[in-house]
C-alpha cells in the first residue's frame, strides 16, 4: 500500500466513524479559546473546562486580564499544571494583545506566536478553529497516533510531523483531521495501554502489525 492510499483509507474511516469532531474546550470568543488552549498545555480539557468559567467571570476581556494582579490569576488557575508559568503567560498574552493588536486576537500563525505562552501548536489551533485556516496543530496525541498509524514516518518533532501530515491531508480536511487524531488518541489509541481491541484502524496500523504482544492479548 502506498502512503497516499494509507491516508485515503484512514481519512475515509475517520469520516465514517466520526463525522463530527471538534474541540472539547468550552469557549465563546477567540480570546476565551486562546486562554483555554494556553491552560490546556500538559492539562486535560476536562480540568480546563472546570477552571475557565470562574476565570472568565472575573476576566471576561483581554483588557481586564492585562491589568490583573498575577496572584489573583494564579488563584483561579492553580489546579492546572504549571500555574506559575501559565499565570505569566496569560497576563503577558493579554498585555501584548492590548498593546500590539488593539485587544483583538490575530489570525495569522506568525502573529499568534508572538504572544507569550503561544507556541506553534496553540497558534495552529486558534488559526484553524477560529479563523478556519488550513493549519493542523500537532499535540502529543496527534504526534503519537499519526506515528503509530504510519501517517508520519520517523518524525523528529511536532513540526516535522505537521509538515508530513499537511503534505498528504487536503486543506479542507485539516481542521477536522486534527480533532480526529486528538480524540482517537485521547480515548482509543492511548499512550500506555492502547485499546486495540476496539480500534477500527488495526487493518492499516503499523503499531498493531509490529506489536505481537498486543495481538496476542486480543
Amino acid at each position: 500500500m502506498t502512503r497516499k492510499q494509507l491516508f485515503q483509507h484512514v481519512l475515509a474511516k475517520f469520516r465514517e466513524i466520526m463525522p463530527v469532531a471538534e474541540t472539547e474546550l468550552k469557549y465563546r470568543s477567540p480570546y476565551e479559546l486562546l486562554v483555554a488552549v494556553i491552560l490546556s498545555a500538559q492539562c486535560t480539557d476536562k480540568r480546563v473546562n472546570i477552571i475557565t468559567p470562574p476565570f472568565f467571570k472575573r476576566f471576561p476581556t483581554a483588557e481586564l486580564l492585562a491589568g490583573a494582579a498575577p496572584a489573583e490569576v494564579f488563584e483561579l488557575i492553580r489546579s492546572c499544571s504549571y500555574p506559575n508559568n501559565k499565570t505569566k503567560h496569560l497576563v503577558g498574552m493579554a498585555q501584548t494583545l492590548i498593546r500590539d493588536y488593539g485587544g483583538e486576537v490575530p489570525g495569522a500563525v506568525d502573529e499568534l506566536m508572538k504572544l507569550p505562552g503561544v507556541g506553534r501548536k496553540t497558534a495552529n489551533v486558534i488559526a484553524s478553529v477560529v479563523f478556519k485556516q488550513p493549519t493542523l496543530a500537532v499535540d502529543t496525541h496527534v504526534f503519537r497516533v499519526s506515528g503509530r498509524l504510519g501517517l508520519t514516518q520517523n518524525a523528529k518533532n511536532p513540526f516535522d510531523a505537521e509538515k508530513q501530515l499537511t503534505k498528504h491531508i487536503p486543506e479542507d480536511l485539516r481542521a477536522i483531521a486534527h480533532h480526529w487524531l486528538i480524540l482517537h488518541g485521547r480515548y482509543v489509541c492511548t499512550a500506555r495501554a492502547p485499546k486495540c481491541d476496539s480500534c477500527q484502524f488495526t487493518e492499516w496500523c503499523n503499531y498493531y502489525k509490529n506489536n505481537t504482544s498486543v495481538k496476542q492479548a486480543l
